[in-house]
């Protein structure tokens, strides 16, 4: 099960969907005024979060803490009666009612502490809360033995109730639940299952010191998660190396903690897989989800099948830059004119008009919803000494969703929050319309309603192309989003599960083992234009996802069904897809996640949908090899 779930049982408490800054996004050509810049500034309260909508006062967050303390002491008297169906409402409504005060709970010492990594006071709430969620997990440990240990007559009864889709769940997990004891004992140790990554975070995130380049300009800059990739943006190829060195080197103080944290991490993951009888920590992953192993195979062996088009794609890099090989550091240079690059630029105001207007496909009222959000504080938007890197979308049953961003105006950031704007509309539709043990979702569809986002995004930029230059920037983007959606997260979790291979298999990860299967990974991938730089060998440190046993692959997975669904909904005029759409996105979990994309209108059991995308981007390179031969700057 994912570590990164506060609950080892009961049900998923304050996910987090986090986004790796790779993909990329694009956005009208903007150029911000000293006006616009200044008003930002101005109101930079209304682009933060407002933690209050979820406890007014430490007053309200302690008074939640205990009355969950004090109904935790209430559940013991339960055990040994769940056969009884009086007693089993009973027992699942008190377990709702605490499990929705412990999501609150949690939400709101994760968000405080995620604003500033040294907050100790937000240190001492997560804490708290964390151990509370322990004990909680602890006194309910009896409650899935016990009803697995029920005779079949009983569990047809209460699958008879509206609590049936969620004992359906409980009993397809009957051959991986232990005993009474052994459950306590492995929701206690809970919280030490979360030690690697806390570790990681805080040598990632605490220890380690960012490096500081200067520019052609002289000014000095220091390169983040957040800004790195817009500097391998700029033309200048010498200073884009000095970027890419410097930024990799940075990190070589860590890479000894960072390999003992994730070797611990994937030990964890292989035991616990092991404990509760799975055949590897790959098998529990998908079995999380519902999900047969053979989805994630035929994910692997398609992108595999058609890593030429990404070959293409690095060739045709290499013969417009005028270069023998590419690096690392001419991956993200735009292969267009500089002017029109340096037009995309936009402030958070005209980033937020771009995607009300991008995401009108999806109806009125969905676009209502959006404006409301950004009007609302639900996004915390700018960067900050201590913040949290990158950006995500979390929320509680009974809270709006919170989006964490390190907007910095460019356009990848643009995308981002459409991206993210995609995951708060599924939650605000989830839990608008199903009941709390149907709500949340899995995460194999979750990424789906921010991918499909992403898409319309790009469909309604492309369609407002006037030039040549326009629309190879355009192209552009939307392929380095592909690649970045899809070849790069497929290489991730090939990278991922050749190190659960080796951990079952007894075998060591050491940082220079790590670093020899990503080199040999960056090759595979990239084709023989790509050069592998040793700086890059490091690249698997910066990649907090493996901390959460399989969660990348779904990036994939997502994209390649939104794909599907978006051009369902483009050509049908009716809105009858659309509508399918909607209803996908207010299901929660009411059904297995393949059920709800095949009602959609996507079937992701065959690899059609991933072979499907993967040629509309072959098509996409070959456009633009057209507009540029076309311009004479290639042959």
């Amino acid at each position: 099960m994912n570590k990164r779930l506060f609950s080892l049982k009961i049900r998923k408490l304050c996910t987090m969907l986090l986004v790796i800054s790779l993909s990329a996004g694009i956005a009208l050509p903007t150029k911000i005024s000293a006006e616009e810049q200044q008003s930002t500034e101005q109101n930079i309260e209304k682009y933060t979060w407002n933690l209050a909508d979820i406890y007014p006062s430490q007053t309200d967050f302690d008074k939640d803490f205990e009355a969950v303390s004090k109904m935790l002491a209430k559940i013991s008297a339960y055990q040994g009666k769940l056969s009884k169906k009086t007693k089993f409402v009973e027992f699942l409504q008190l377990n709702e009612t605490i499990s929705r005060k412990i999501e609150k709970l949690s939400l709101y010492a994760h968000l405080k502490q995620d604003l500033n990594i040294e907050d100790k006071k937000a240190a001492h709430l997560k804490a708290r809360t964390e151990k509370l969620v322990s004990e909680y997990a602890a006194a309910a440990a009896f409650m899935e033995p016990e009803i697995l240990a029920m005779p079949k007559n009983k569990l047809n009864a209460l699958k008879k109730s509206q609590y049936a889709r969620y004992i359906e769940s409980i009993v397809k997990r009957k051959r991986h639940t232990l005993s009474k004891k052994e459950e306590a004992l492995l929701a206690k140790l809970a919280p030490m299952m979360n030690d690697p990554e806390n570790i990681y975070n805080n040598a990632s995130r605490g220890d380690y010191t960012p490096a500081v380049i200067k520019k052609a300009n002289g000014k000095s800059i220091k390169l983040t998660g957040g800004n790195y990739l817009a500097e391998l943006e700029h033309t200048n190829r010498e200073y884009r190396k000095r970027v890419f060195k410097a930024f990799f080197t940075s990190y070589q103080v860590i890479k000894n903690t960072s390999a003992a944290t994730l070797y611990a991490s994937v030990k964890a993951d292989e035991l616990y897989a092991k404990a509760r009888r799975y055949k590897s920590s790959l098998h529990a992953a998908l079995s999380a989800d519902d999900v047969p192993e053979h989805v994630f195979t035929n994910l692997l062996s398609s992108v595999n099948d058609n890593l030429h088009y990404l070959h293409r794609y690095i060739e045709l890099r290499k013969n417009v830059l005028h270069i023998d090989k590419v690096h690392g550091y001419d991956m993200y240079v735009p292969l267009v004119n500089e002017a029109v690059a340096k037009k995309m630029k936009f402030p958070i105001e005209q980033a937020q008009t771009v995607i009300l207007e991008g995401l009108k496909p999806l109806g009125k009222e969905y676009v209502t919803n959006v404006k409301y959000a950004f009007e609302h504080r639900w996004l915390d938007v700018f960067p900050r000494d201590k913040k949290y890197t990158g950006g995500y979308n979390t929320s509680a049953y009974d809270t709006h969703p919170f989006i964490l961003l390190n907007y910095d105006n460019s356009l990848d950031e643009m995308l981002t929050i459409a991206h993210e704007i995609g995951h708060a509309m599924n939650s605000l539709y989830t839990n608008k319309k199903q009941p709390y043990y149907h709500s949340g979702q899995s995460i194999f569809t979750a990424e789906v309603a921010s991918t499909a986002n992403e898409l319309l995004m790009m469909n309604y930029l492309l369609g407002k192309a006037k030039t040549d230059e326009e629309k190879l920037y355009l192209l552009n983007k939307q392929i380095d989003q592909i690649k970045g959606t899809v070849y790069t997260q497929v290489m991730y979790s090939e990278f991922e599960k050749a190190i659960h291979d080796k951990v079952r298999r007894g075998e060591s990860l050491t940082a220079e083992e790590l670093n020899d299967l990503w080199l040999k990974l960056l090759g595979k991938y990239h084709g023989n234009a790509y050069q592998t730089d040793e700086e890059a060998a490091l690249g698997w440190l910066r990649i907090p996802h493996f901390y959460d046993q399989f969660y990348v692959y779904k990036y994939a997975t997502a994209i390649a069904a939104a794909y599907e669904l978006v051009k369902q909904m483009n050509e049908d005029e009716t809105g009858g897809a659309t509508k399918r759409y909607l209803q996908f996105l207010s299901a929660g979990t009411s059904a297995e996640p393949l059920s709800l994309l095949k009602k959609a209108g996507v079937d992701m059991t065959s690899p059609e949908p991933i072979t499907n995308l993967l040629h509309y981007f072959g098509s996409l390179v070959e456009e633009m090899e057209q507009i540029l031969r076309k311009q004479g700057k290639i042959k």
